[in-house]
């Protein structure tokens, strides 16, 4: 175990928060790990002892232990009853605490899923752009798509073998699955170049597949998509990806969600947000007017006396919150029409109303009001 202090190693206070401990080994992780640090063997010791701290630091019996007893507690003394971990290998270390890197190596460096390197592959994860209406969203949908993906060969069922032909143990990692290559302090190991993690190979190839034992080909699948999604998120359909290796489970289906623009409403979370005109009479006067939602029009009051830009809510006509049973409200943000055209009876009014307007107002122009409130 290392002696140096795990608050220490992890760059954190010994007060520190759970999440904050988790976040600090992620980033410890990223900066030492051996890929980024092929000519720098320090940093593979330095890698370990982070795994170390973490081992302790982030389980709460064992960093209580830790805190009363230091490194005594994983040495039989004082503390007794626990055990260090020691970590030999990368893989050891991912395994422990995949949970820290969203499942896996491949999150962290930009990869979908972990994908394990002994035995059989399991397929890829697959992803596609869907797009959607608001009215679609407003009301969940189902969606037929055309999907390109790896399936089973039907010649060999999988097997890559022709007619039937037996696997044998591979000849370069003699059945393993896997080579190994020593680096710095660890061991890595990846999967076989020869049988692709599978320990087998066949002596006769299967044509149609060329002995990989599977064939690209178009499906139809159909994807429901819940209410209340949102441009950008991603839907995870388990097991339409690709194929996988013989005995190893399909890839999953990613959907990343494009919301189409719509020509009326605008959308901020669950909430709809649209302007609409109205004349000068309507928020003058008052009025009961109708406006669309997206479920048809409702009735609105604008009272008497309305200003340009005064925003209205209509409860419970946005749209509903991603797997809660809490629905958005749409906001009517109304403003002044001017007319292009006037008629003569028209204009005679406006220039009525103007002067009785400029009488009570005391003949005050706008610009003489601006000057007086900043003089």
């Amino acid at each position: 175990m290392s002696q140096r202090d795990y608050y220490e190693v992890l760059g954190v206070a010994r007060g520190a928060q759970p999440d904050e401990i988790k976040r600090s080994y992620r980033k410890k992780a990223m900066e030492l790990h051996p890929d980024r640090n092929k000519d720098n063997p320090a940093a593979v010791e330095k890698f370990k002892e982070a795994a170390e701290a973490y081992d302790v630091l982030g389980n709460a019996e064992k960093r209580q232990r830790y805190d009363q007893f230091g490194h005594q507690a994983f040495a039989g003394g004082a503390g007794g009853g626990f055990q260090g971990q020691r970590f030999s290998n990368i893989e050891d270390i991912f395994e422990a605490f995949g949970d820290v890197f969203g499942g896996g190596l491949g999150d962290l460096f930009g990869g979908s899923r972990r994908r394990s390197t002994r035995g059989p592959r399991p397929g890829r994860d697959l992803r596609i752009a869907l797009e959607l209406t608001l009215v679609e969203i407003h009301t969940g949908t189902e969606k037929r798509v055309s999907l390109k993906r790896y399936e089973a060969c039907d010649s060999c069922k999988g097997s890559g073998g022709e007619d039937g032909a037996k696997p044998v143990n591979c000849t370069t990692c003699g059945g393993a699955g896997q080579v190994r290559r020593s680096q710095g302090f660890f061991t890595m190991a990846s999967p076989c170049p020869t049988c692709r993690g599978q320990g087998k190979t066949v002596d006769k190839p299967c044509k149609p597949c060329r002995g990989a034992g599977k064939i690209q080909s178009t499906e139809e699948i159909t994807i429901q998509v819940p209410k209340g999604v949102e441009d950008g998120i991603q839907l995870r359909i388990s097991g339409e990806g690709d194929v996988g290796d013989p005995r190893a489970p399909r890839g999953d289906l990613y959907c990343v969600i494009q919301e189409q623009e719509h020509p009326i409403f605008q959308r901020h979370g669950p909430d709809l947000i649209a302007e609409f005109p109205f004349s000068y009479t309507q928020l003058t006067l008052g009025a009961k007017v109708e406006v669309p939602t997206l479920t048809g029009r409702v009735e609105m009051t604008i009272p008497a006396g309305t200003q340009s830009g005064k925003v209205f809510r209509l409860r419970g006509q946005g749209l509903p919150a991603l797997e809660r049973s809490s629905v958005g409200d749409q906001l009517v943000r109304v403003f002044i029409e001017v007319p292009s055209n006037v008629t003569e009876r028209q204009r005679e009014l406006l220039e009525e109303f103007a002067t009785i307007e400029a009488e009570t107002s005391g003949n005050q122009s706008f610009y003489e009001k601006i000057k007086g409130i900043f003089n």
